[in-house]
């Protein structure tokens, strides 16, 4: 037969093993909560990074072209109706043969018409009129052709695309991310080759070049406005990117999963 106290000390050895296993339990959700807590907040300061890197680029974008086209209106239309200006000024004075008078109106028409197709130009670049009225396949198409009257067989395009499978700011996004690619093969990656694919189920884009390329996309080190450009429209338009790059084998680059096309 126990005696009391060899029962009391087993109620208190047992209540002691209960205590302890509650203790433990209780540090280890301690700990567990702590380690999910500092996962949020490491996920929510990554994502506040990344919204402000994004927010960097868009700004950065804005203010280059702003300063590009601040400098196409000097270089192509100021300087030029500065021009007409005085030769204006000179034929209201009067005083001109008829030969020089003929020659400075030819002057006047001419950088007239050269001024005229440079704010076309311009304009075309801020926002293209074929992307506003036939929407994204026409205006990748005409984009194409442009290059192609440039460097012919430059850009191999295979669009399977179909209006309003993406809403017009939607297309926008995705007409300014192939310019920003195609301008950097060109640029950068000195292609002489480039193939473009639009499909519509779903709106997906594929993208390549023949360019130089780099060894991978970690050595590129920090991205350049353009990736940064590109990166944030991605943002907006809750798609899902992938680029790829081998020195000596040009850029892969891929959009899918786009929001309209759930």
């Amino acid at each position: 037969m126990f005696e009391n106290t060899d029962i009391i000390s087993l109620i208190l050895i047992a209540l002691s093993f209960l205590l302890l296993m509650a203790s433990a339990l209780v540090i280890f959700f301690f700990l567990s909560r702590k380690k999910v807590i500092n996962a949020e907040l490491e996920k929510a300061n990554m994502e506040i990074s990344f919204q402000k890197e994004m927010l960097q680029a868009t700004i950065l974008t804005q203010e280059k072209e702003r300063k590009r086209i601040a400098q196409d209106l000097h270089d192509a239309i100021s300087s030029k109706l500065n021009i007409v200006s005085l030769n204006t000024n000179v034929l209201l004075e009067g005083g001109v043969e008829e030969e020089q008078s003929n020659e400075m109106l030819a002057t006047i028409l001419q950088i007239s018409n050269t001024t005229l197709e440079s704010s076309r130009r311009i304009a075309h670049d801020l926002l293209p009129p074929v992307l506003q009225k036939f929407g994204l396949k026409a205006a990748v198409e005409e984009l194409t052709n442009d290059y192609n009257r440039a460097h012919e067989g430059l850009i191999q395009l295979s669009c399977d695309y179909e209006p309003e499978s993406l809403d017009s700011k939607e297309e926008l996004h995705v007409f300014r991310i192939v310019q920003e690619l195609v301008n950097n093969s060109l640029k950068h990656g000195a292609a002489t080759g480039i193939s473009i694919s639009l499909t519509s189920n779903p709106p997906s884009l594929s993208y390549s070049d023949n360019g130089v390329g780099f060894e991978n996309t970690a050595s590129a080190g920090k991205p350049g406005l353009g990736m940064k450009n590109i990166e944030s429209r991605v943002a907006l338009l809750g798609g899902q990117s992938n680029f790829e790059s081998e020195a000596g084998n040009g850029i892969r680059f891929t959009l899918n999963n786009l929001r309209n096309g759930n």
